[in-house]
């Protein structure tokens, strides 16, 4: 199991100050606050840890964890919670994980494994998340440039406005809404199309475009006016569409979570859910991490996700990288249980993808 750290020269220097006690203690702390969701004090650590140590002992050894910032004390309570810097020390060395059963792989790949496009197994993925974890669960869309084209028709909606219908290699549909510069009739357009099945099928999206060029270039110097005709139409047809995309599930989970009670932080998560463009952004710097990501806390720099944790995935199909997958939920989450989640479902989407366009 590999993911991703931040900032590793900070962390190991305060693992390095911890001794052996201290570091039972934090990991003892932090495990039993995930579990219950309340300051841990030093009665309750010493129960927890199944160290023969005394209360004042325990103090101590808090007082020195939170010097290193690894935990505070809430105003209202004299015991302690982790900070983001005790979460992360807990996940990059102290994290024992609990893979999933063959019973839940089973389950999961059951629901992966029906969807008969590439937007099926995308959503599918983001409600399994969702419903396992009982966090949100995300997925960011790969851009049609992608893919590759399989077949092209046209429905003539005006005589100089044509409804463009792409199909592609993983059975997705897109319909696109074309103005043209001058009026074609029925059989012009059934020509054309026939002329770009024949010429582009198979290609990717960014591919078709690169060649456009030239042909447009070849087709204005030629007498042959279906081709110069079908690279024009080809030319509004094949325009790439770079707007970010993202599908999410379960985003009312979070109305539930003790750590995100207040309502102006809510919106403010809720809000970041709706304009999406940020999340993505944060997401496609994970898109080359080398298994599971996590941004716990300030981490991810996104004010809105101050008090949650996301942990991501990339996924991908014939050894390219698609897109990145993952969860949001509050920073006190069961990490060993989450990441293999994470990282099990993007294992399982990729297969599904390879299977829908192999």
């Amino acid at each position: 199991m590999h993911w991703s750290t931040i900032a590793p020269f900070m962390r190991r220097n305060r693992s390095e100050l911890l001794d052996p006690r201290a570091r039972h203690l934090l990991r003892a702390l932090i495990g039993q606050y995930i579990r219950d969701g309340e300051p841990v004090g030093s009665r309750t650590l010493a129960r927890a840890s199944g160290l023969d140590l005394s209360p004042a002992t325990i103090r101590n050894v808090l007082s020195d964890l939170e010097e290193l910032g690894l935990i505070r004390a809430p105003h209202t309570s004299a015991g302690r919670v982790p900070t983001a810097q005790g979460y992360r020390l807990f996940v990059d060395a102290m994290l024992e994980l609990k893979q999933p059963s063959h019973d839940e792989f089973e389950h999961w790949q059951q629901n992966l494994s029906h969807g008969q496009s590439t937007q099926d197994v995308l959503q599918q993925a983001s409600s399994v998340l969702s419903d396992l974890t009982h966090f949100v669960g995300i997925v960011t869309v790969p851009k049609r440039s992608q893919f590759a084209f399989r077949q092209i028709d046209f429905v003539r909606l005006s005589p100089t406005r044509l409804l463009v219908i792409l199909v592609f290699t993983d059975n997705e549909v897109q319909n696109r809404v074309v103005d043209l510069a001058r009026a074609y009739a029925p059989g012009e357009l059934e020509e054309i199309a026939n002329f770009l099945n024949a010429n582009y099928a198979g290609l990717a999206m960014d591919e078709i475009r690169a060649r456009l060029v030239g042909d447009l270039q070849a087709a204005r110097d030629s007498i042959d006016r279906l081709m110069r005709s079908a690279i024009e139409i080809a030319d509004a047809s094949f325009r790439v569409d770079n707007e970010d995309e993202m599908l999410l599930a379960g985003a009312t989970n979070l109305m539930g979570q003790p750590e995100l009670a207040d309502i102006d932080r809510l919106r403010d998560l809720f809000d970041a859910f709706q304009r999406k463009r940020e999340l993505v952004r944060l997401m496609e710097q994970c898109i080359h991490a080398d298994g599971v990501r996590l941004f716990i806390g300030e981490e991810s720099g996104y004010a809105p996700l101050g008090q949650c944790t996301m942990v991501t995935a990339p996924y991908g199909a014939g050894g390219r990288v698609l897109g990145v997958l993952g969860v949001i939920g509050p920073t006190r989450m069961a990490y060993e249980r989450v990441i293999p989640v994470v990282q099990t479902t993007a294992h399982l989407l990729s297969s599904s993808l390879a299977r829908i366009s192999g």
